[in-house]
């Protein structure tokens, strides 16, 4: 016999919100594969992880700045053009939200966020102030996928794994997830979401 739902967590880039450092530096730099590698290389998910695990932004960005001198004045544009990566809200995303919401799930988030930009986005987007809870790495030192940062949300939530469904974009952070017996959904689209959560009877 299946296990109903009772609560759903929620990662936040690129599921609710729209986050890319393309949409920033591709104004700055004109050609595409520079941009690629730009992103992929000197900006690359590493990288902002570390932030997102507590470093402060100026530490990270003078280290960054050292290991790749020749990118150092765009390297130096990162925390002015950070609000400009946040595009906004992924609205086919955030429609379900709403509606998990109007019917009384149990709605919390799971973010990897620097604690020094969470601020921004908060204040910016009223319906992350939908969520009971929202655990965010930068407070705490600690990233998806590392499964402390699992058990840290299943204890401060008081979360039954059983019953909650936890979607996140990134496979790593779904298996991680997994493992701590969260009920795990790969993000790719709103649609398939949907179609994921309507299966599961939450929807």
């Amino acid at each position: 016999m299946s296990t109903a739902i009772d609560a759903v967590l929620f990662d936040l880039g690129r599921v609710l919100l729209d986050w890319d450092p393309r949409y920033y530096y591709r104004s700055l730099i004109p050609s595409e594969d520079a941009l690629e590698h730009f992103v992929r290389v000197v900006v690359a998910h590493a990288w902002y992880l570390e932030m997102d695990a507590g470093k402060g932004t100026d530490q990270a960005i003078a280290e960054r700045c050292r290991a790749y001198p020749e990118h150092a004045p765009l390297l130096a544009r990162w925390k002015e053009g950070w609000p400009l990566m946040l595009r906004g809200p992924i609205a086919g995303s955030v429609d379900i939200l709403d509606r998990l919401r109007t019917r009384g799930m149990r709605l919390y988030a799971l973010t990897n966020f620097s604690r020094e930009t969470w601020p921004m986005a908060k204040a910016r987007f009223d319906f992350l102030s939908w969520f009971e809870d929202t655990i965010v790495s930068g407070e705490h030192g600690i990233v998806k996928p590392d499964p402390r940062i699992f058990e840290l949300a299943i204890s401060r939530c008081r979360l039954d794994p059983a019953r909650t469904v936890f979607i996140d974009d990134a496979l790593a952070n779904v298996e991680a997830g997994r493992l701590c017996g969260l009920r795990a959904l790969q993000f790719t689209s709103p649609e398939k979401l949907r179609e994921d959560l309507s299966r599961l009877g939450v929807l």
